[in-house]
């Protein structure tokens, strides 16, 4: 079930978009600020985004110029404005579509539908996608090997990416240091041990809010570590 986010400063729009896409069988989110909707639309796994022109905190352009950066999916512009200026504008930042105000919410269903169709044929027409792992605002990107916190990126060793990936890929699993260390460093671990509390520390520095209080790699005494998810 695809899911969509709108970001939308008019309650009433957003409310008649949200019904009539959840009518079609969409999961739909809501957001009235550009801020909000950009890290909404970063950390979740939504597959297209309809995003306002004129929005509190970040305007429409900003925040379609900002998720390219990071993320391909469909993102359908709406906006009051007929200018064709702004229209070219918004296509020119990476927008899919771009619908002027006021249109009918079956329209908006349909334009939905299709470019959903269209990036799914893409995709299974061999266009290749990074491999990634996203969980609460941490992204890991396997193919590129970089990783990001809440959009931000973060510089990590070539073994810190191994650690973090092999445990985010293994979630809800205790893995000894002894285990770790043989797979990520590939040689037994006598003595050698206190590298992967090393690294796991200075990994938690890069992507945890609170160190004292993991949100994602946590400890097990006497035991080892767990990815949570």
């Amino acid at each position: 079930m695809s899911k969509i986010l709108i970001v939308e400063d008019e309650e009433a729009i957003a409310d008649l978009e949200k019904d009539y896409l959840e009518l079609s069988g969409f999961v739909v989110e809501t957001t009235s600020r550009g801020d909000v909707g950009l890290q909404e639309a970063l950390k979740g796994d939504y597959d297209l985004v309809v995003l306002d022109l004129m929005l509190p905190g970040m305007d429409g352009f900003e925040v379609c110029r900002r998720i390219r950066e990071q993320k391909d999916i469909p993102v359908i512009m709406v906006s009051a404005k007929k200018d064709d200026i702004d229209k070219i504008r918004g296509l020119g930042l990476g927008a899919d579509d771009y619908m002027t105000k006021p249109f009918s919410p079956s329209e908006l269903v349909a334009r939905v539908k299709a470019h959903l169709a269209r990036y799914e044929r893409l995709v299974g027409a061999g266009t290749k996608s990074n491999d990634i792992i996203e969980i609460r605002g941490l992204k890991i990107d396997k193919t590129a090997r970089r990783v990001y916190v809440d959009g931000v990126e973060k510089n990590f060793t070539t073994k810190e990416f191994d650690l973090l990936a092999f445990l985010a890929e293994n979630p809800d699993h205790v893995f000894t240091k002894e285990e770790l260390f043989r797979k990520i460093w590939n040689m037994d671990s006598v003595g050698d041990i206190a590298t992967v509390t090393v690294h796991i520390k200075k990994i938690r520095e890069k992507i945890e809010y609170n160190t004292s209080k993991p949100q994602y790699i946590e400890t097990i005494w006497g035991v080892g570590y767990r990815f949570k998810i």
